[in-house]
């Protein structure tokens, strides 16, 4: 405090979504908002090498972190960048004290200043200029990860680097003998949320402090008036009558190059704060001058680029900076400069902000065209799709004299011809390999969509014949539906509306009458999960005490289920899951005594920890051990996974399996009542269906439109196993403590690992509950995924119109295709059908008694 009110400048750095470390740390030091597509190489590695502060400095030492240091000084052209840092293993979340983290980067600083006396040279490299000493300080995030950042633990870590930063002041300053050429940066590369986690838009993850002093900062300016900021800040840190400068987190790249003397990294977008410089007008019209003609020939490079692969009639520059324009303010504000007009820098700004808005330009040039090939990919994969449900199961039927209007042949050739156009014009564009797959695409998709164009003539043909009203309602219904979900991708609350209306399904539909008892177990199932959307999201409030909760619900419903179909469907001995409940109530416990554990200071008890992995491990096996009969094998799969993802709980979010699990098993029996109210005949009682038995083709019948609200409901509860929790609604809703009882020790693919099967396991529920329906409904489980995958069609085309941004996905050299994106999703939930068909009809038979006679 007493360096903001005395000595130096301060204010807030405002950084960009995702707050990480790597890209935050990126911004800072080099200067430029990297593409989130590092995060495939855990943000470790470079996905492509970059100048930085370090690589333009003399020579730069950092201690810290090695997930950090090292993307740096491999970076750095020579070698002049030298990195020391701790072990990794010392990065552990259940540490007795991760302010030594801290305590480690303090002591190895002093460590370094007192070596330098018996080192002549090192010392003669010290005493040169554009030299950088870099501090990495992870005990705070850390402490802030494990403990709270309202913890005392967190404010004690605070207070370490507090006096270990005015310690190291004062030692810097002793050994440079207070010549006054030093300058001290403090900042931080991201925020934390008052529950202790990062990586999404919360103003408490994005506003990071900003204080700077030393040889050319301006010192603190008293004000008087009003400061123009909203935040709450100035007030709460009773600093209304200190001048507060705000800068974007790239900013501090070029203020740290302006302050040592370097030139500013190659691809820095930051903008010098002058404010923050205590120095001649000269130098900071010829500095801000420079970083104009930085950031410009960056403009030029990329629109050059640009104007490379695209045909000169169809180029279209970007008209606020022309080139005539460029040469127009450059030569104005260099002229300035000279008659030492030094107070005229505005133009300098102005370059600076359109060549920024030029550099958008460009990197979204595409975005119109590529936007309409992926529309068109989609409708017509779409379209494809409707088409083949209703050759197949609308009942449509041709007269065989009716000849194709398109000829297979011809429209091949026509295809052919309109791919080769594509190729040449893209060829002859030099477009990278990615447009290729965006435009060619759409081609293979409409040949099949002209291919089946007979079917949607038919369809016109025989409209008269169709339940019309019916089919419009259902469109009303399915289109609304639709809607619904997309909102909730951006409001997890939608989903609870969406959840009130599916509880008042039976009452609409008539089954009420029919199934009371079945109908109230919907409606309430419903209504429960209907809560989850509007809680927080996970890791705000840990209470492992809620987890044994809902591992004693979880039983209590398994035994009264057990108990209630002891005459219907006896268990072999062999089938009877008293282990796997037993291991459900140990797993239910672990959690509170890891919480326990590391509460006192002990660390990951071993026991856990092998508890644990042996649960993970065994959680698809067990199943395969149970009966295949639907019920019994679907509570031996909830039995198994609910136990890991207690493991991976600590909180309320517990809770949500076994509710999810309560309401799939009222959907299943609903649907039964609801094939009766149709009269389908040959209805299968649901307590005598076996996943294993062999399945009667003959049986299997045609879509009705209760199909697609079958799918709908998939679709819908798949969204709602998503987002229900929050444990991907935003990524600062993940929690390190949801993975101490498998480990403490940071390994972030691990941890990613955990974490994501953490949120699969409810998918497998929800389809192992699909595939059940499925069979129940006798119906082909190929047509119910065509209706889903229309649904999800729909959806994504609907959510690529309302993101606003979606030309960023479309031109970004190494982020990953829009299409990859779509085909990698559905690949997902091909594979997590493929898991849950063998979770649900496969058995491993481990031993069998049998009898032996002898002659």
């Amino acid at each position: 405090m007493s360096v903001i009110e005395n000595t130096g400048s301060w204010g807030v750095s405002h950084t960009r979504v995702p707050t990480e470390s790597r890209p935050g740390h990126v911004a800072l030091i080099a200067g430029f908002y990297e593409d989130v597509s590092a995060v495939a190489k855990g943000w470790k590695e470079n996905p492509v090498e970059f100048d930085s502060v370090f690589n333009e400095s003399r020579r730069t030492w950092c201690w810290g972190s090695p997930d950090i240091l090292p993307m740096f000084a491999k970076g750095a052209s020579g070698d002049h960048v030298y990195t020391h840092t701790y072990p990794a293993q010392e990065e552990d979340f259940a540490s007795t004290d991760a302010s030594r983290l801290d305590r480690w980067v303090f002591d190895q600083v002093k460590s370094f200043f007192q070596s330098v006396k018996s080192n002549s040279s090192l010392g003669a490299s010290l005493l040169e200029d554009k030299n950088i000493f870099f501090l990495h300080l992870l005990g705070i995030d850390t402490n802030g990860h494990a403990h709270r950042p309202m913890s005392k633990e967190y404010k004690e870590n605070i207070g370490l680097v507090d006096s270990g930063v005015a310690d190291l002041v004062s030692t810097v300053e002793e050994f440079f003998g207070y010549d006054g050429k030093t300058v001290y940066v403090f900042t931080s590369d991201h925020g934390m949320t008052n529950w202790g986690s990062h990586g999404a838009g919360h103003p408490s993850e994005t506003l990071t402090p900003l204080v700077v002093w030393g040889a050319g900062v301006q010192k603190a300016q008293r004000v008087n008036e009003v400061q123009p900021y909203a935040d709450g800040y100035l007030q709460d840190w009773q600093l209304e009558h200190v001048r507060r400068v705000d800068v974007n987190q790239a900013d501090i790249a070029a203020l740290m190059a302006s302050l040592i003397g370097v030139p500013f990294p190659v691809n820095s977008v930051g903008v010098l704060p002058l404010l923050y410089l205590n120095n001649s007008e000269e130098f900071k019209a010829e500095s801000m001058y420079t970083n104009a003609i930085q950031i410009l020939e960056q403009f030029k490079t990329k629109m050059s680029q640009k104007k490379e692969t695209t045909l000169s009639f169809l180029f279209t520059p970007y008209q606020f900076l022309t080139e005539s324009k460029q040469v127009e303010i450059t030569n104005k504000a260099r002229i300035l400069i000279q008659l030492q007009k030094y107070e005229d820098i505005s133009l300098c700004q102005t370059l600076i902000t359109r060549s920024l808005e030029g550099l958008v330009y460009y990197h979204k040039y595409d975005r119109f065209f590529l936007g309409c090939s992926v529309v068109m990919g989609f409708i017509g994969w779409t379209s494809y799709v409707v088409l083949v449900i209703l050759k197949t199961h609308s009942g449509l039927s041709r007269p065989p004299d009716v000849v194709q209007k398109i000829p297979s042949r011809k429209l091949l050739t026509l295809c052919l011809c309109v791919a080769l156009l594509i190729i040449l014009f893209l060829l002859v564009q030099r477009s990278p390999l990615t447009y290729y797959i965006y435009c060619l695409l759409p081609v293979p998709v409409w040949y099949c969509v002209l291919k089946e164009s007979g079917t949607l003539t038919d369809l016109v043909q025989s409209a008269h014949s169709l339940p019309l009203w019916k089919c419009l309602r259902y469109f009303v219904l399915v289109a609304f539906g639709i809607e619904l979900l997309v909102v909730s991708f951006f409001h997890r609350s939608v989903l609870t509306i969406g959840l009130a209306a599916l509880a008042l399904w039976p009452f609409c539909s008539g089954l009420f009458s029919k199934a009371k008892w079945r109908s109230l177990s919907w409606f309430l199932g419903c209504l429960c999960l209907a809560a989850f959307p509007l809680m927080p999201v996970v890791g705000r409030e840990p209470n492992v005490d809620v987890v044994m909760c809902a591992g004693l619900l979880i039983l209590l419903t398994s035994f009264c289920y057990l108990w209630s179909s002891r005459h219907k469907t006896p268990l072999h001995t062999s089938d009877r899951p008293q282990f796997v409940m037993l291991h459900v109530a140990v797993c239910a416990y672990v959690p509170s005594l890891t919480h326990s554990s590391l509460l006192q200071k002990q660390g990951l008890p071993l026991m856990n920890q092998i508890i644990s992995w042996s649960t993970l491990a065994s959680s698809i096996v067990i199943p395969l051990l149970s009966s295949t009969r639907i019920f019994h094998r679907l509570l031996s799969i909830l039995l198994s996974l609910t136990s890991t993802y207690f493991l991976l709980s600590t909180g309320s979010e517990a809770v949500f399996p076994p509710v999810l699990s309560w309401l799939m098993f009222a959907w299943i029996n609903i649907e039964q009542e609801a094939l009766l109210a149709q009269g389908v005949a040959g209805r299968q009682e649901v307590s005598s269906i076996d996943f294993a038995a062999n399945i009667d083709i003959s049986r299997i019948r045609q879509l009705k439109l209760d199909d697609i609200r079958r799918s709908y409901f998939f679709v819908f509860f798949i969204i709602t196993a998503f987002f229900g929790t929050g444990n991907i609604a935003s990524i600062n809703s993940f929690d390190p403590a949801s993975v101490y009882c498998f480990l403490t020790v940071f390994n972030p693919f691990i941890m990613g690992a955990l974490m994501m099967w953490k949120v699969i396991i409810p998918f497998i529920i929800v389809m192992c509950t699909f595939e059940t329906i499925q069979v129940s409904t006798q119906l082909s489980s190929r047509s119910l995924f065509l209706i889903v995958l229309v649904i999800s069609d729909l959806m994504a085309l609907h959510f690529f119109f309302m993101v606003q941004d979606y030309g960023s996905w479309l031109d970004i050299g190494t982020s990953i295709s829009h299409y990859v994106i779509v085909m990698s999703m559905t690949i997902f939930l091909m594979l997590l059908s493929v898991l849950t068909h063998v979770l649900t009809s496969k058995r491993i038979i481990l031993w069998r008694r049998t009898k032996i006679h002898f002659p």
